[in-house]
């Protein structure tokens, strides 16, 4: 069973639903096809990977090589896998991944990204800390984390410490969110709430509960 397709984030815009507004995000929906199925007996697990997007650059002689049971002779923008729980998927390489019968609308979902990179942050932006006294002569310690350690036992930092360091460029799960609206002539997908990532970053959908009404335009 597959649960799971590939989007890109265009841009968070708004829509009214029954009568309420709701912030909503704009997610593009690339070409995915798959590339190749991995079998329990050849790589270990079962999972489909799919080729996502397209470069404006010819692919090398071993991408090629990779991709020739799939007929692709382009150069992928984006490689992704789709682990299933058993071997009920008919798809083989060649095949574009049916996003309609996957995802549709109403459906709960968690979407899984990149969070923006925020680069060097103190403890105050990075943990919320509130920093030390403003007053007292302490005139260059306002944003210092303050002690970070003992005396002589145990004589180190501690591993797991809260101190400065690299801020965001991890990944982030947004759980329950809803799918609001899919436009399969635009190719977009409209879910509910703001997505980890920066506009252009790929993005993961997972189905994790459907929808139980039935919508005969799918927007």
């Amino acid at each position: 069973m597959i649960n799971q397709v590939f989007t890109t984030k265009s841009h968070m815009s708004q829509t009214f639903v029954e009568g309420k507004r709701v912030p909503v995000t704009v997610l593009s929906l690339p070409a995915q096809i798959v590339s190749q199925i991995k079998t329990g007996e050849k790589d270990g697990y079962l999972a489909i990977q799919v080729a996502i997007g397209k470069k404006n650059r010819p692919s090398n002689k071993p991408q090629l090589s990779h991709l020739k049971p799939a007929k692709i002779e382009y150069q992928p923008r984006w490689f992704g896998e789709i682990i299933l729980t058993d071997q009920a998927s008919d798809l083989k390489p060649g095949d574009t991944l049916p996003i309609t019968e996957i995802i549709s609308v109403g459906d709960s979902i968690n979407v899984t990204g990149t969070s923006l990179g925020k680069g060097f942050a103190g403890v105050m932006k990075r943990h919320g800390f509130a920093g030390g006294p403003r007053t007292h002569g302490q005139s260059d310690r306002s944003r210092a984390p303050g002690s970070i350690g003992r005396g002589t036992t145990p004589g180190r930092v501690l591993p797991g410490k809260k101190m400065a360091g690299h801020m965001g460029n991890v990944t982030i799960t947004t759980k329950n969110l809803k799918v609001i609206s899919i436009d399969p002539e635009k190719n977009e997908i409209l879910v509910s709430g703001p997505v980890p990532g920066y506009r252009g970053q790929l993005v993961r959908l997972t189905v994790t509960k459907k929808s139980t009404i039935k919508s005969e335009a799918n927007n």
